[in-house]
Formats: structure tokens, sequence, C-alpha cells
């Protein structure tokens, strides 16, 4: 039995896949927290565990075969998948939101030239003076000037940009982490297509051992010595296999076109998978070290950290809008009948301003900014407990798929030495083809636990290098360590 393969009765369940995948992907939720009211900016499409599922198309479609390995997948899929794609989308958003905190801090330099021309009635404007005139102009002025606005102490606007700050690191860590849940969804698609390779090929094999079998009870029942109920046995047990390799090779079509949309393949290219998955027992490794390792490394842990650090200096921001604020404005320029003949004015005033009379507003900011604080350290408390339970539910499912890989190795030899027997048996006229129908059974079934089996632990591995937050290290856990 090469690698991955072995003979299997059936296609993998697709609730296996899926329940595999759902516990990938659990506790999710969204990668970023949507931006502090304060900041005022638009919040992109957030990316889910679905967004993983897709990609941005890259390239045209070939009459000729590509080979794809697991590592060019995953390569394809960090440049194309749209996850990361809407990843860096937030990063962009959160450094947009830096900056335009930044800038309140910063002095405001404006440029201002305009041309006048007026031309006043004075009795309008209320002035009604016997023996003056009535109208004033046409006249006209050139006015050239530079002005500045500089908010030289303001607490709240400095708390909120360290705030912004905190959000931008939490985007960039999001973005890495991205990455890593990138390499378990095409890896877990990846390894889907090859169990179910694995499986038309062996349901292949069925097929030809069934119509042998077919043949020999066609031949016993025409020279008399087997009944027809032999032949009809056969013959039902032949298309049952014919029935289950449509299903198997239908499987493996609709889970190649799901690893194409993953890695932005165009789904007409044809490509064969040239890497396999050959099973590797994992070494048992001290699960209080592999947490201590997960909490150092994990990107989306990390993430909630800034965005809690964020949230508590955006309710400091809160407090701090009872200040009092100061700003200086200033300005200097040229003005006159034009630009030949004109001086050069200015002036400078400094403001302070205290909020005296907005309590209810105050409070209401302030309220808001400690109900998502509270939201923040729930969120990652429990991001804290998920990343523990993610170690934890790796390695269990490891070791429980070990087992089973195990399990069924000696299921699949001991029903392929049962089909023996009782072919040889059913040739040399010792018993009807009752046992060698009921033998063709069990090694579909033993064959279909072994290709589940071995699926579950690869996975279980791919997952274990996400939850320590090892992504980029797939092969050492794949391969076995």
């Amino acid at each position: 039995m090469n690698s991955f393969k072995s003979a299997s009765a059936a296609p993998i369940s697709r609730r296996i896949a899926a329940g595999l995948a759902a516990l990938a992907f659990a506790g999710l939720a969204p990668l970023v927290q949507a931006p502090a009211q304060s900041l005022q900016v638009p919040n992109p499409a957030v990316p889910t565990a679905q967004s993983f599922q897709g990609s941005v198309p890259t390239g045209e479609a070939t009459a000729q075969p590509i080979d794809l390995s697991l590592d060019d997948a995953i390569q394809r899929g960090l440049r194309n998948n749209l996850g990361v794609i809407l990843s860096g989308t937030l990063t962009e958003s959160a450094r947009g939101a830096r900056l335009t905190e930044m800038q309140a801090l910063l002095p405001s330099v404006d440029f201002k030239a305009q041309e006048n021309l007026a031309q006043v009635d004075l009795p309008a404007e209320g002035l009604r003076i016997p023996g003056f005139p009535k109208v004033i102009g046409p006249f006209g002025y050139t006015d050239v000037r530079a002005s500045l606005t500089w908010s030289l102490f303001d607490v709240a606007s400095m708390r909120n940009y360290l705030a912004a700050k905190h959000n931008f690191t939490a985007a960039q860590l999001t973005a890495e982490d991205a990455r890593d849940l990138v390499v378990l969804t095409v890896g877990n698609a990846y390894l889907l297509v090859l169990a179910d390779e694995t499986q038309v090929a062996s349901t292949e094999a069925q097929v030809d051992t069934s119509k042998v079998s077919l043949d020999q009870a066609v031949a016993n029942h025409q020279a008399g010595t087997a009944p027809l109920l032999d032949e009809l046995r056969a013959r039902v047990d032949y298309q049952s296999q014919q029935q289950q390799l449509i299903v198997a090779r239908n499987s493996l079509e609709k889970d190649k076109l799901a690893l194409a949309r993953t890695i932005g393949l165009p789904l007409a290219q044809v490509f064969n998978l040239s890497d396999k998955a050959p099973y590797a027992a994992f070494d048992q490794i001290d699960v209080d070290a592999a947490i201590r390792e997960a909490h150092a490394n994990r990107k989306d842990l990390a993430a909630a950290l800034e965005q809690t650090k964020a949230a508590e200096l955006q309710r400091q921001a809160a407090a701090a809008d009872r200040l009092p604020t100061f700003t200086f404005n200033g300005d200097y320029g040229d003005i006159g009948v034009n630009l030949a003949n004109s001086h050069g004015t200015g002036d400078a005033s400094g403001a302070i301003s205290v909020p005296l009379f907005k309590e209810f507003a105050l409070r209401g900011e302030a309220q808001t900014a400690q109900a998502q604080l509270d939201v923040a350290r729930a969120q990652s408390s429990d991001k804290g407990a998920q990343v523990d339970a993610d170690v934890r539910d790796a390695l269990l499912d490891i070791q429980s798929a070990q087992k089973l890989v195990e399990v069924a190795q000696s299921s699949v030899s001991l029903a392929t030495e049962e089909l023996k027997e009782a072919q040889q048996r059913y040739a040399a006229g010792v018993s009807d083809n009752l046992g060698v129908s009921q033998a063709q059974q069990s090694v579909a079934q033993a064959n279909n636990q072994y290709v589940a089996s071995l699926y579950r632990h690869n996975v279980a591995k791919l997952s274990l290098a996400r939850a320590l937050g090892a992504g980029a290290s797939y092969k050492n856990y794949l391969g076995g360590k």
C-alpha cells in the first residue's frame, strides 16, 4: 500500500471534512474588531472563516495539466486567498486611522490666495449721512496668506493616537495570523483531494475484483456447479461497486474545485497533485510546554491583547475630554491693491477651551468607552482560553486518529486475508459466493475507515501547527515530529 494509497468502498464522508473544518476555525469570529467610534473610520469587510474558502483567481487556464505540490498550493493561497487579501485591507484601514489621529497632534498649515473686488451700498448698510457718497467702489485688493493651527495641549487626542497605534499593531498581527489560517485551509483541502484520489483508485480496484468474482460465478453457473443465486449476488456486488466509483469520482472533482477556489487557480485548469501524505506517527510532546509556545507565538492572541490596550487608552481619552485644551492660531501674508503694492500683515492668538456644561455627553462617551473596554477584556481572556483549547484539541485529535490509523491498518490486512480465503473456498467449490460478497464488503469498509482516519490524523497535525502559531513550519508537523 503506497503512502496515502488504500482501498475504499465509498468517499470520505462530507460530514467528516465539514466537521474538521468547523473545529479548525472554531472561535475565529471577526478577525479584527471594528475601529472605535471615536476614530470615525469606515470598516471594510472583515474576513471570516468563509472568506478563507474563496480567492481572487489569477492567470489563465491552459490545456496542459499542471503538477501541484502542497507547497505550491500553499504559496498560491498566501498570494490569492480572499482571507489574506481582506486582512491586508484591514491593515491599511488601521494605518489610515493612525495617521488621522496623528494629525490632531501636529500643526496644521494652510495656504490661501484670494483676489477681492467689491462695491458697497452705504444706505443699504445703514449709513445714511447727508452729503456722503451713497456708493463706494468698486475697489479691490489681493491677499496671499498662510495660516497655522496647532493644538499644543490636548490629552484626549494624544491618547486616541496611542490607541490607534495599538489598533494598527493588532491589524498587522491579524494579517500574520491570516497566513497561518491559509496554511490550514489549503492543507486541509489538499489532503482531502489526496484522500479522494485514494478512494477512486481503491474503488477501481474493487470494481476489478468484483468483475473477477462475477465472471467466476457466471462460469460456474453455466457449468452447472453453482446456482443462479451466486451469479445474481455477484452481479449486484459488481454494480454496487460501479455506483460507488461514480460517487467517488464526483467527490474528487468537486473537492479539486474547492482546492482551486482557495488558492486562486482558474477553475478550468486541470491539475494533478504531486505530493502524497504518508502516515508518520507523531511523537508525544509536553502539553504545558506546547501551551506556553502557543501563548508566545499565536498572532491572534497578541492582536487581542493589543486591542485591549487600545480600548484602555480610548477609555482614558474619554475621561480626558474633561480637561482643558490649549490651541495656538496664527497667520501671516501680504495684502494690498496688488502684489507689487502690498505689505505684510499677521496675527497670533492662543485659546484655552474648557468644557463647562457637557456632562451628559461626557458621561455618555465614558460609558461607551468603558463598555468597549469590558468587551475587549472579555474577548482577550476568552482568546487565551481558546488558544489552550486549540492545543489540547489538536493533541487529542492526533492521539485518537493515530490509534484509529493503527487499528484500521490491521483491519485492512485482516479483511484482505479474509477475502482471499473466501475466494479460494469458492473456487474450490467448498462454499457459495456469499462469503466472497461479505468479505468484499469488509474490505471496502476497512479501507474506507483507513482513509478517513489517515485524513483525520494529517489534518489534526496541521491544526496543531496552527494552534501553536507555527503554520509556516507545517512540514515539520505533517511529516511527524
